[in-house]
């Protein structure tokens, strides 16, 4: 069992980790000492090969350590491996996690490669089977993770909770001197659903450092208190993330509030933020609201942070709002090649402000920062690198050479990695 949270902050005043499982997903390591990880999953047809590696690459790139694939029927299942084949002729060796409802123990039974080539199987307690059907029906998918050394997720979910835990709970509290109320008892049977569905998967072979558990609800409050109690209750290695979260700024304030709280407190080994998207929305916005949430709590750097002032009557001029998203854009863009090319640069911080108020202060706490004039000011931007004025820009060309005056720092300050190759 865990040692309590202690709720100590280290010397650098992040929140101390809670003390977990580790547990490999393929090449990744999730809870123990490894980064909290961030997670996806694709909204394609399986069954649809190409558009499925499409979107698992792009989710990759945009950042994602591990992506879940829905696995429902019996062409998905065979078209998981090749997906991986493809993903791998690509160089993107990404876990696949394969999300199985209803029939997973019998597309895994029917498909021996589709059992192969996913990295780990997501097993909900409460659509394996009903009735007497439901421990067989678990165990056979057990027995596939133990067979083939698969790490397993039993994911819980208050949409599908395992209505005999929910009845016999219920029943228990019914003979409470004082009940609880409702949504006490709905917590409750989560958290037990996924404790007693772990600890059977244990009794038929799968080792506790091959287990994750996540315990899914659509409600702030909800969401913190189940988890808190789970990493209470338990070792392994915790999954978060608000189920429904929502569409825009609704889903990312919502699943920001909930999993804030819990990272702040330690918990949680990975992260998703489920988004809803937008029509013809990008399915990787889910992946970089993810990456922002660790790296604005300092838990993770995944790219460089872009500061930049919010703007008011002093800064009617658009161009810093312009050139803050194209470097922001900018920036994102590069880290596909930066990140091996050029390690460190990810915890690099670039500030573009709007007018002499703050503008040279931030500038020069960032390691690069350009202060742009507002209304009425000298058409002049000076720039800062590491806390010093270096030149003064002005005239058509700010942006793009302000963008260069980044890729010469890049190149200075995080030298190439050796072996790298130049794209």
């Amino acid at each position: 069992m865990n040692a309590p949270l202690d709720g100590m902050p280290h010397d650098d005043g992040l929140p101390v980790r809670r003390r977990t499982r580790q547990v490999m997903v393929g090449h990744i390591a999730v809870g123990g000492d490894a980064p909290i990880r961030v997670q996806s999953m694709t909204n394609t047809d399986t069954a649809d090969v190409a558009a499925t590696v499409a979107q698992v690459r792009a989710l990759a790139e945009a950042g994602s350590e591990v992506v879940r694939v829905t696995v429902n029927t019996a062409e998905a299942a065979a078209a998981v491996p090749h997906i991986r084949d493809r993903l791998d002729a690509l160089d993107c060796d990404v876990p696949l996690v394969g999300d199985f409802h209803f029939n997973g123990h019998r597309l895994l039974a029917q498909h021996p490669a589709c059992a192969q080539a996913l990295a780990k199987y997501r097993i909900n307690p409460g659509n394996v089977g009903k009735g007497s059907k439901r421990d067989e029906q678990f165990a056979q998918m057990i027995e596939f993770a133990c067979r083939l050394d698969k790490p397993v997720r039993i994911g819980v979910n208050w949409g599908s909770l395992d209505a005999a835990v929910l009845a016999r709970l219920m029943d228990e509290n019914a003979a409470r001197a004082v009940p609880l109320d409702a949504g006490a008892v709905m917590r409750e049977a989560l958290v037990t659903s996924a404790l007693e569905s772990a600890a059977q998967a244990q009794a038929w072979g799968l080792p506790a450092e091959r287990i994750v558990l996540s315990a899914k609800v659509s409600g702030v409050q909800d969401l913190i208190r189940v988890y808190r109690t789970l990493a209470s209750r338990s070792d392994h290695a915790l999954h978060l993330g608000l189920t429904e979260a929502g569409m825009g700024s609704k889903g990312i304030v919502a699943s920001s509030a909930a999993m804030a709280v819990l990272l702040q407190e330690g918990i949680g080994d990975t992260i998703r933020v489920s988004l809803t998207p937008e029509p013809g929305g990008d399915r990787t916005r889910e992946v970089v609201v993810a990456q922002e949430l660790l790296q604005t709590m300092g838990l993770r750097d995944f790219a460089p942070l872009v500061i930049a002032c919010p703007g008011c009557g002093r800064t009617t001029s658009t161009v810093f709002q312009t050139l803050a998203a194209s470097i922001q854009q900018w920036l994102r863009a590069q880290m596909p090649v930066w990140r091996t090319r050029h390690p460190g640069v990810e915890a690099m911080h670039v500030a573009v402000m709007g007018c002499v108020v703050n503008g040279p202060g931030e500038s020069r706490h960032a390691n690069l920062g350009i202060s742009l004039p507002g209304t009425g000011e000298s058409p002049v931007a000076p720039v800062y690198v590491d806390g010093e004025k270096t030149v003064t820009l002005k005239g058509e060309r700010i942006a793009e050479e302000f963008q260069q005056i980044v890729q010469d720092y890049v190149e200075r300050t995080y030298p190439a990695h050796e072996g790298a190759t130049r794209g």
